[in-house]
């Protein structure tokens, strides 16, 4: 698959409260065409955008994620806590944030996010909401995680499918581990690359992505490295610089 120049990273995190409805929409309105977040799972099952362990940071309530059931977890407030104005906005099902996505015309970097020992369990629970959700007709999700048991579960779920494994280092083995999981894709934090890694990793046929870049010139250095695409919080920042032009046309309103 062709990686997008600019992905806004959970929805558009430096200017509405991350993984939510009101973050993706964001991200449309900044121009993005690619946005991405992170699917978890509640107590009793439930796909919902989340990307911490526990409740506390991101909403009104404590706790692990893990041990509250959906129908506890949808009625929390999960934006007063970046402003104001987004009091009230609550932690999104998949399959509502799938809904808008499709909706807005957007395309996903889709994080498979386990809490611990639930690995298996999330990433077939993902894989089967969006096999089912997601149109038949459209280029699929990029499906990516740090967990190299949920990519397992998503190449035999959806082979066809395009497969990311996320990095906060760059391990030295990082050939051999795509090569198990079967992935061409390969995610990792900008802190840890260095033009020498950029060149190994891309002559060998790996597309590379990078995280979390919000400063427009890290962004120009790291895109003539060879990096296929930024991921930011701030794709308004970024979206500008990028060579080949990435920004989409506003979305009309609703």
């Amino acid at each position: 698959m062709k990686l997008p120049r600019v992905v806004s990273h959970r929805g558009a995190a430096a200017s509405a409260p991350e993984n939510t409805l009101a973050g993706i929409r964001r991200a449309a309105a900044l121009g993005a065409r690619w946005v991405e977040f992170d699917a978890m799972l509640t107590a009793d099952g439930r796909c919902v955008l989340f990307h911490d362990d526990l409740l506390d940071r991101t909403t009104d309530a404590k706790g692990p994620i893990a041990e509250v059931p959906y129908e506890t977890v949808r009625r929390l407030d999960a934006g007063s806590w970046f402003a104001p104005e987004f009091a009230g906005e609550p932690v999104p099902s998949l399959e509502a944030a799938l809904a808008e996505v499709v909706a807005l015309g957007l395309r996903v970097d889709l994080e498979i996010k386990p809490s611990a020992g639930r690995e298996v369990e999330t990433a077939t629970a993902v894989m089967a909401e969006v096999r089912a959700l997601w149109p038949k007709r459209s280029p699929p999700p990029l499906i990516t995680s740090y967990n190299p048991e949920c990519l397992e579960v998503a190449r035999a779920a959806a082979p066809g499918w395009p497969r990311g494994l996320i990095c906060f280092r760059l391990p030295g083995d990082w050939r051999a581990r795509l090569e198990a999981l079967g992935c061409r894709i390969l995610v990792c934090m900008h802190g840890a690359l260095t033009r020498r890694k950029v060149t190994a990793i891309t002559e060998a046929g790996i597309a590379l992505m990078t995280f979390t870049v919000n400063r427009p010139r890290r962004a120009a250095k790291l895109w003539r490295w060879g990096v296929s695409s930024i991921i930011t919080d701030a794709p308004e920042l970024i979206l500008p610089l990028a060579p080949d032009g990435a920004r989409a046309p506003a979305p009309a309103a609703r």
